[in-house]
């Protein structure tokens, strides 16, 4: 099966970053949040990749064509004709597909515009900016054992906010900090389709949240794997320096891989 990556848009809230590249390409631990996520599927067998690019999708493409540039030793050698070797060579297995999936295009356009790379009968499908340790073999499982069209990731989203109880009067009566039992159960992405989805896709305005997923909800062709492990999505800064914290501790949760 292929991983099918949503990494075409502007990135508005953590714009001190995105206005330069895409927020799939905003780097923890001198990497991309993609890289990350690639590596989680990597550690499960899955190394097929197609990623739906679009606002500076260049720099996706050049950073995947510098691979061994950024992870590797490099010696320029200029007294043998600008000789490049590159040394202790770090690779992987993958095989990436770049896709300029448009500028605009929503979610559910971009997923309709790669239609034509899917030659299985379902595919993952995930988020460029959010890092978890799901368990992607079970997750299969689960997908494969109910034969439902969709199946997404639940998690469970932890209030930003302390927690206050108001009575009718405005008053305050009590007051506590956020848990993580206090959280809405959210999709994290980290899904899988069947191609049937095509038929709930129609052009480039279709918001893959929104109707798609109200119908398939409706019809009862949507399942939730609910993963009560870590899962984390970059959309601030905070959220960021959150994430570049945890990997510099040594400790990053979603880090299953060996190296």
């Amino acid at each position: 099966m292929k991983v099918v990556i949503l990494a075409g848009g502007y990135g508005t809230r953590i714009s001190e970053e995105s206005q330069y590249k895409p927020k799939p390409m905003v780097e923890i631990g001198e990497q991309p949040i993609l890289w990350h996520i690639m590596k989680l599927y990597s550690h499960y067998g899955v190394n097929d990749f197609v990623i739906c690019a679009g606002y500076k999708q260049h720099v996706i493409k050049e950073w995947f064509a510098n691979y061994f540039l950024h992870t590797s030793d490099i010696t320029f050698d200029f007294t043998q004709d600008n000789k490049i070797i590159v040394n202790d060579k770090h690779s992987e297995k993958w095989r990436v597909t770049v896709v300029d999936t448009g500028l605009r295009t929503m979610t559910g356009g971009r997923i309709k515009r790669i239609e034509r790379y899917i030659d299985t009968d379902d595919f993952y499908l995930t988020y460029g900016d959010a890092v978890s340790n799901v368990d992607i073999a079970k997750l299969t499982d689960f997908h494969r054992a109910h034969g439902k069209c969709v199946t997404l990731t639940a998690v469970s989203l932890a209030q930003q906010k302390g927690i206050l109880d108001i009575d009718g009067g405005n008053t305050v009566t009590s007051f506590r900090e956020k848990s993580d039992d206090d959280g809405a159960i959210i999709n994290g992405g980290y899904m899988i389709c069947n191609k049937r989805i095509f038929d709930y896709l129609e052009d480039d305005g279709t918001i893959f949240e929104q109707e798609p997923m109200r119908r398939l909800a409706a019809e009862g062709e949507l399942k939730g794997y609910v993963h009560d492990g870590f899962w984390q999505c970059m959309d601030t800064q905070r959220e960021k320096a959150l994430l570049e914290r945890l990997w510099e501790s040594g400790e990053a949760p979603w880090k299953v891989w060996d190296k």
